[in-house]
């Protein structure tokens, strides 16, 4: 089946009028893109990201438009949408596309990616492929929560390749989709906890970990934030972990900085990544008031990821 995208131009004060007389007029299932509305959302969320992609803003300049889709044999429904778009004084685009598997076409985005010496990450539906001796990591990219494929999270999976050995424990804070917490036991640890502030994320990691035929006790998935929920604080820092994964962004790392110590004993290694090059001081700086010595800063791009270390007396 071959379909048309149909773009209806407007402007960001009346994209929602448009979209509801569209809808009024039959047509549901719309695409809105509006730049306005994007940084709106950027501005409410602020806490949660340091850095936003400059060329993916400067696609978004001045955007503000709406997409829906017709079957191109649809001639009836595209002449009223046509007699529609004229009477709102808009003007509209159709662009033909190519007839192809939708279920299936969003997978080819997601091929199995090697990370530093050992490791590969793929997706669930290839997890029969022969990995050429590297550990796998599968998960359901279609759940989000980290795939593996931004600087930050590759530099701590090549850190934690020279870190962790044979009956270790992790601890991971923000574990998202678990990749972390599960590379830590495919590279040998005993033991993986996964804590996130989202619940979505608790039941995402503990399915992908069964991806890899991890399941409680070797690996154990929380919600909570440490830095609020005491009774989830005493529970994890009933003992210390060999290592200790924080990979979300400066303003986190920096607000949970003086709880880290709770979860290390002078053996254990912190790795922190997900830091822009720009707020690597400020997270430096917050270690060291904590009580940690920083051993080794990595970059990859504009990211920087610290490991550390208790300072002894």
């Amino acid at each position: 089946m071959t379909y048309l995208e149909i773009t209806v131009t407007t402007t960001s004060n009346s994209i929602e009028d448009v979209a509801a007389k569209l809808t009024a007029h039959g047509f549901s299932e719309l695409v809105l893109e509006d730049q306005g509305e994007f940084e709106s959302f950027l501005e409410e969320n602020r806490a949660y990201w340091d850095y936003i992609d400059e060329g993916f803003q400067k696609k978004l300049q001045g955007l503000s438009h709406i997409k829906l889709y017709l079957e191109d044999t649809d001639e009836e429904s595209l002449a009223r949408l046509e007699r529609v778009v004229k009477d709102l004084g808009l003007q509209m685009t159709v662009t033909p596309l190519a007839e192809e598997n939708w279920e299936e076409s969003w997978k080819d985005n997601y091929p199995p990616q090697e990370v530093g010496k050992n490791l590969v990450v793929l997706p669930y539906w290839l997890a029969d492929t022969d990995t050429q001796g590297r550990l796998p990591i599968v998960l359901d990219p279609g759940l989000t929560f980290g795939t593996g494929a931004h600087p930050s999270t590759q530099m701590v999976l090549e850190t934690m390749e020279d870190v962790v050995t044979e009956g270790m424990s992790c601890l991971d804070l923000g574990s998202g989709s678990g990749i972390l917490s599960i590379a830590a036991l495919r590279l040998g640890a005993k033991t993986a906890i996964g804590v996130d502030i989202d619940p979505k994320a608790e039941d995402i990691a503990r399915e992908n970990a069964a991806y890899n035929g991890f399941t409680a006790p070797q690996f154990a998935a929380c919600t909570g934030n440490v830095t609020e929920d005491k009774a989830l604080m005493s529970s994890l820092s009933q003992g210390s972990y060999d290592v200790l994964l924080v990979n979300i962004v400066a303003d986190v790392i920096i607000g949970l900085a003086s709880v880290l110590p709770q979860f290390m004993s002078e053996h254990t290694t912190l790795i922190c990544s997900g830091i822009l090059d720009t707020r690597l001081q400020d997270v430096l700086t917050a270690l060291d008031k904590a009580g940690l010595t920083v051993t080794i800063t990595k970059a990859k791009e504009d990211w920087r990821c610290v490991s550390a270390k208790r300072r002894t007396l």
